[in-house]
């Protein structure tokens, strides 16, 4: 390489370097549940690790307290063991509990306009409902349940309502074909699918009950499809199958038991685009994974709003 092209290079090289900082807004800061930098040095340890966890759960309730904090046998890594808690009463019931229950838990705006403001109160009762008409139907602990809907508020009630009877559910994004929600429906061995007539996705109407008749049909395990009237489009329908969503709610009582888990009991089960190879469920179980989003939230509310 000549002198001039080595020069040349290392210039290039040198333009790519960033060494630029950008710190976070001072409300940003102010909101954030940890803001000192220095707990990273102070979790550097195996001391300072354990007592950082520690602390980090007992920002949650459990049902019955863990007793080993971790074991690590790579790749494989258990959390809270002997622990037991419901991931549903600690999104929902502690706060009514603590007198919070007109508090709003989501604002919420639709693609064709519409809206709806929904307080931690109406979301734990219709919570309870939609886990009831699960039990109902015979869903039970451990059994898989498919969620393949528009981003309305009856999916984080589904997801919720999944986790409060202790069945691990699998969101499959709503844009995804018959064909990817088959292979997701078939891994898992999921008894259920959750759904809706249709969704608003820039203009059009995705016709997401169309696709899980497709994919239902591909499949051996399913034995229910709950259904949310979203866009009011005409729908095949099995009546030995089919759930009308708002019917198996309607009289359901606003009390649900929630199931005490295991710390290390399956949550749900994500899976992997599938871009590069067949998809692969990622497996989230309980304990870990809600002290880890309680320890990463803000302190403070946020207003969401996100249609379909």
């Amino acid at each position: 390489m000549a002198t001039e092209e080595r020069v040349e290079s290392a210039t290039i090289e040198n333009l790519l370097r960033e060494e630029r900082t950008f710190p976070p807004p001072r409300d940003f800061v102010a909101n954030a549940l940890i803001s000192d930098p220095s707990v990273h040095q102070k979790a550097a340890s195996e001391d300072g690790f354990r007592a950082f966890w520690t602390d980090a759960a007992e920002r949650i309730d459990w049902i019955e307290p863990w007793n080993e904090l971790y074991t690590w046998d790579l790749p494989y890594t258990k959390w809270f063991l002997g622990g037991k808690l419901n991931i549903s009463a600690n999104c929902l019931d502690r706060h009514v509990a603590a007198g919070l229950g007109s508090r709003v838990a989501y604002y919420w705006e639709g693609e064709p306009g519409d809206s709806r403001t929904i307080t931690y109160q109406e979301l734990l009762d219709e919570t309870c409902r939609m886990a009831n008409a699960l039990r109902e139907l015979g869903v039970k602990r451990g059994d898989r349940v498919a969620i393949y809907m528009p981003m309305i508020p009856e999916l984080p009630v589904a997801m919720l309502a999944c986790a409060r009877i202790g069945a691990p559910h699998s969101v499959v994004f709503g844009g995804f074909s018959a064909d990817a929600l088959a292979g997701r429906i078939e891994d898992a061995e999921c008894v259920a699918v959750i759904t809706a007539d249709g969704g608003y996705r820039k203009g059009a109407v995705v016709p997401l009950k169309a696709n899980a008749d497709e994919a239902i049909e591909r499949t051996s395990s399913v034995k229910h499809c709950i259904v949310v009237r979203r866009t009011g489009a005409e729908v095949a329908w099995d009546a030995s199958r089919d759930h009308w969503y708002h019917d198996i709610v309607a009289d359901q009582s606003t009390t649900a038991e929630p199931e005490a888990m295991d710390s290390e009991d399956l949550l749900y089960l994500l899976y992997t685009s599938g871009t590069t190879a067949k998809p692969k469920g990622i497996m989230h179980t309980t304990g870990g994974y809600l002290t880890g989003v309680a320890t990463t939230r803000p302190i403070s509310a946020r207003r969401t709003s996100a249609g379909s």
